[in-house]
């Protein structure tokens, strides 16, 4: 049986051990986590006595309810002990008979019976540093070489939020709206705050023209930002960048990509010889979800959307 708990229902200590002990653990489903990309703004559905969890985060328009991950949330889904494609179906099934949902993302774990989309994502796994560099690609040994007149005007250092906030301001692309720039650096600053966040700049000529943002937990280092001068794009600094992060941490952590569908980035991944890590998604079209929201109306249930 699946039962759905607001936040304030939640036994976060519960919720806690259930991921703790489950076979697709993934820092994105921990309460900070999801507290501070979705601003509290989250359910559980729960199987049995928390056999199995999954997290349902949620934006309100209207006063209704429409799940969607937050920003720099890319998987969460099912935890469980042991990854059951018939519970997992269950948990499918209450979603979309009982939320709408705009985006919902699982994890790389996550099977199901039914045949859904799938997103790419690039992983490396613990290992030594002199193993995963070796397996890097021709290409992506010859970026990591400076040449001899850039060497001894670059250098690489870990800068305050401030730092990396006029950075990021003046170098991010691909957003539609101011709004989605403030709700990025909004999850920086916190994350830096808490400890968790890292941000890493390559310097040359005493100038950052390269920087990396970087969560970590006990398990994973993740890349939730890669900011580059575009002037400056020769010098490959963020592979530097990228490298020095690995071989900081590989031999304990997972180093989680946090992408890998647009070509030039999938490109650019591919080249540290990752595994490819697929996540299943489920995703519906603004006409869908206001079909999906008449539906509520006219069964008399639009109550379980507010």
């Amino acid at each position: 049986m699946i039962r759905r708990l607001r936040y304030n229902e939640i036994d976060f200590k519960r919720y806690a051990e259930c991921l703790e002990s489950s076979e697709q653990i993934k820092y994105s489903a921990s309460k900070i986590f999801l507290d501070v990309t979705g601003k509290q703004c989250w359910e559980l559905l729960v199987y049995g006595d928390y056999e199995a969890v999954m997290p349902i985060p949620y934006v309100k328009k209207y006063g209704i309810k429409i799940v969607c991950n937050p920003m720099l949330c890319q998987q969460l889904g099912i935890f469980s002990k042991k990854d059951d494609s018939s519970v997992n179906e269950k948990f499918l099934d209450f979603l979309n008979r009982n939320y709408l949902v705009r985006i919902y993302k699982f994890n790389d774990s996550n099977q199901f019976v039914s045949k859904i989309k799938q997103k790419k994502n690039f992983l490396i796994h613990p290992d030594s540093y002199e193993k995963v560099f070796a397996k890097y690609s021709p290409k992506r040994k010859r970026k990591l070489r400076l040449d001899r007149d850039v060497l001894p005007v670059c250098n690489i250092k870990s800068i305050s939020f401030n730092d990396a906030k006029s950075f990021i301001e003046l170098n991010m692309l691909g957003l539609d709206k101011e709004e989605d720039l403030s709700g990025f650096l909004r999850i920086f600053e916190r994350f830096y705050e808490l400890g968790s966040f890292q941000f890493t700049a390559f310097y040359y000529q005493d100038k950052i023209i390269n920087m990396i943002a970087t969560y970590k937990d006990v398990r994973t280092v993740a890349l939730l930002g890669t900011f580059n001068d575009k002037e400056y794009v020769k010098i490959s600094g963020a592979s530097i960048l990228i490298d020095d992060m690995i071989k900081q941490n590989i031999d304990t952590h997972i180093f989680d990509f946090e992408g890998g569908d647009i070509p030039n980035i999938e490109e650019f991944f591919r080249g540290f010889r990752p595994d490819l890590k697929p996540y299943g998604f489920v995703e519906k079209p603004v006409k869908v979800l206001v079909t999906d929201l008449i539906k509520f109306m006219l069964m008399g249930r639009l109550s379980v959307l507010k």
